[in-house]
């Protein structure tokens, strides 16, 4: 497995990551734990390293499995999570309501994003604790509040920094101008940003941003939530409680036309001797200063197909073939 340097921190993990939000089971249609616990085993033994939760997947439901998972192992991970995502505080930026299978207009959990010091100070106390260890390795801003100042949340992520209690500090979902604020209250390692073949939208402002100031990027969802997986056909069925069920991205008819895609750029997997899910997430760690890429597993079969990824170099033929073939209309 690859590794490269989570921006100038000086630690090195593992090219393709194991995101965590679906193990948490909210907006997934639940979880089953021992099968989570198997595929963070096995991403392990693949020599992934890099394990990326959040308190809000599952309310702590995935920190507290990621901590049993790795509880044994904790010198093999780069243990990142994230703070801001708070509920029913009355304080921040208001975000959504949910219940406890995902987000709902009659939901009885109000979500707000905050970034005060004091609650930053809560949450890492709160994560440690879950995942049952006394420091983490990446700790990152979720979403962005709006009304703290980002030199108040830096200050604080700094002074846990110094405290030993996390060891590099990351953004998600933060423009590049927020991400210049950040860099100047501290140092600031990497920013984590929805990107896949079907999303490309950081190209224009945080891909070019991170690239000229040594950010590493981590890419969440680079398989579109399964579409990209090759597997998702237009007679897959959604559980109650799956954030896709509702989803116009995963209509039939849309499914149908991915898939379609996808067969065009099969012939370059099978010179890989790889699958379409292996190939798109090899093509996503070859753009331009996309550095990392975290892809879900909710079991071993999964985990173990993703860390093959890691070690798939495309020509730059290859690369823009695919490339064209997806841009297509």
């Amino acid at each position: 497995m690859r590794t490269r340097p989570l921006g100038p921190s000086g630690i090195e993990a593992s090219v393709v990551g194991l995101g965590a939000w679906a193990i948490g089971g909210w907006m997934w249609g639940g979880t089953d734990e021992k099968e989570s616990v198997d595929a963070i085993h096995a991403a392990l033994d693949a020599v992934v390293n890099l394990i990326d939760t959040a308190p809000i997947y599952g309310f702590g439901q995935s920190e507290e499995i990621v901590g049993k998972a790795i509880r044994k192992r904790r010198d093999d991970v780069v243990l990142a999570t994230k703070c801001s995502m708070v509920c029913n505080p009355n304080v921040g930026t208001y975000k959504f309501h949910s219940n406890a299978g995902g987000p709902s207009p009659n939901g009885t959990i109000e979500i707000h994003i905050y970034l005060a010091p004091d609650s930053i100070r809560r949450e890492v106390e709160g994560s440690l604790k879950r995942m049952r260890t006394d420091h983490i390795d990446l700790y990152q801003t979720h979403w962005q509040d709006e009304t703290t100042p980002i030199a108040d949340t830096m200050g604080c992520l700094m002074e846990l920094k110094q405290e030993g209690k996390i060891r590099a500090i990351g953004v998600c979902n933060a423009s590049g101008a927020q991400m210049a604020e950040y860099c100047q209250a501290g140092q600031l390692d990497s920013d984590q940003e929805l990107y896949s073949m079907l999303d490309r939208g950081i190209e224009e402002d945080q891909l070019p941003y991170c690239r000229e100031n040594n950010i590493a990027v981590l890419g969440y969802s680079p398989l579109a939530r399964g579409l990209l997986t090759g597997k998702m056909g237009p007679d897959r069925e959604f559980a109650t409680g799956d954030q896709r069920l509702a989803n116009l991205r995963f209509a039939k008819g849309n499914r149908a036309k991915i898939a379609a895609k996808l067969e065009q750029i099969q012939p370059i997997a099978d010179e890989h001797k790889v699958t379409i899910a292996q190939l798109v997430i090899a093509w996503t760690l070859q753009q331009p200063g996309l550095t990392h890429a975290l892809c879900g597993a909710r079991n071993v079969r999964q985990a173990e197909e993703n860390a093959v990824a890691g070690d798939v170099v495309l020509t730059d033929e290859q690369v823009q073939t695919i490339t064209g073939v997806m841009e297509a209309k």
